[in-house]
């Protein structure tokens, strides 16, 4: 395990015992806790991306803030939703915030999960093509945007333009050399992690997948990331592909973190429907005193096949509540883990 980092959802909501109860207090407080994340040595800050939804939504200009706000920690998203999304306008703002934070863009993306309205992104302007599920249409969008950041240009230029062009074909501008080997697919099966590997995107696995065979989460998971390696390996990409997984992990180090996490239920995997036909594990959480933790941590599998830790985070307790569980695993946790060897 190279580097570890955070994923926070961003939820936010005025209910009590919420320190963000709006959009303002979510966004400002996920710059200041990927700035004091840096300052503590963490690798990562990562954002969830929901439509619809009193969580974090359009990622950019959150992703650009946070780059000019730091100068060393990776940031990035677990994932943009790709059946919403514009390839051509994504390519121009992911160029963007790649810019500002001198190449440090780790960008998520995926088909993603259910979501709270039907059919979110027809209100977006996006239906499949014929014979197309919604799914496919995100992976249509996300194969248009891997191709426009390569820098090729394709747009014919107009003979009198207002502005000087540049020799040739043009391409969305800005581009960012360097961005289409930071792009993630968020994989809950193993087929589409699979051909993520053939399609050069590293692999971003979360606290849930597919239920494919019965076995425990983190081996179902450890099976999949050695199935993403081995399309990689066979598809001939030229650098070293790079893994992350997702997790719940709490240190108990002071009675704050016992009272809100000390009587945790869910130390087991669980099985649900994520809607009628797919069968999905979610994998459990860990929260225990530091040597109890990276006793159980060290029999996490997929942690072990993976170069890259997000711990997810409890956003809704404040900036300060969260840099602390952040610094209570680095600190006490992560060395034993092998972090950075």
């Amino acid at each position: 395990m190279k580097k570890i980092g955070f994923l926070s959802f961003g939820h936010w909501s005025d209910e009590r015992g919420s320190l963000t109860r709006s959009a303002g207090d979510v966004l400002l407080q996920s710059i200041d806790l990927a700035v004091a994340a840096e300052e503590l040595g963490a690798d990562g800050a990562y954002f969830r991306v929901h439509h619809f939804a009193r969580q974090l939504a359009s990622p950019f200009p959150l992703l650009a803030a946070v780059g000019a706000r730091t100068s060393r920690i990776e940031i990035g998203t677990a994932v943009i939703d790709m059946r919403y999304e514009n390839p051509l306008y994504m390519a121009e703002d992911a160029g963007a915030a790649d810019l500002i934070s001198r190449g440090r863009l780790q960008l998520g993306i995926s088909r993603g999960s259910p979501e709270q309205v039907i059919d979110g992104w027809r209100y977006f302007g996006y239906e499949p093509a014929e014979g197309e599920t919604d799914a496919d249409m995100a992976r249509r969008h996300a194969e248009v945007f891997l191709n426009v950041i390569q820098g090729k240009g394709f747009a014919r230029p107009n003979p009198q333009p207002m502005f000087p062009n540049p020799p040739g074909l043009l391409r969305p501008e800005p581009h960012s050399p360097g961005l289409r080997d930071r792009i993630w697919w968020g994989a809950a099966s193993n087929a589409t992690a699979e051909w993520a590997g053939k399609l050069g995107m590293n692999l971003q696995s979360s606290t849930l997948k597919d239920d494919e065979n019965g076995k425990p989460f983190h081996v179902q998971q450890a099976e999949q990331i050695r199935l993403y390696r081995a399309a990689w390996a066979a598809a001939g990409h030229a650098h070293e592909p790079r893994v992350s997984v997702s997790r719940s992990i709490f240190a108990l180090m002071d009675d704050r973190d016992r009272m809100y996490f000390g009587a945790s239920r869910n130390d087991s995997d669980s099985v649900g429907y994520l809607d009628e036909k797919t069968r999905a594990i979610f994998g459990r959480s860990y929260a225990a005193e530091p040597d109890k933790l990276i006793e159980q941590l060290k029999k996490d599998e997929a942690i072990a096949e993976a170069d890259t830790l997000l711990l997810t985070v409890p956003n809704q307790l404040g900036v300060d509540y969260n840099a602390h569980v952040i610094e209570s695993i680095l600190k006490h946790v992560a060395p034993a883990m092998g972090w950075r060897e």
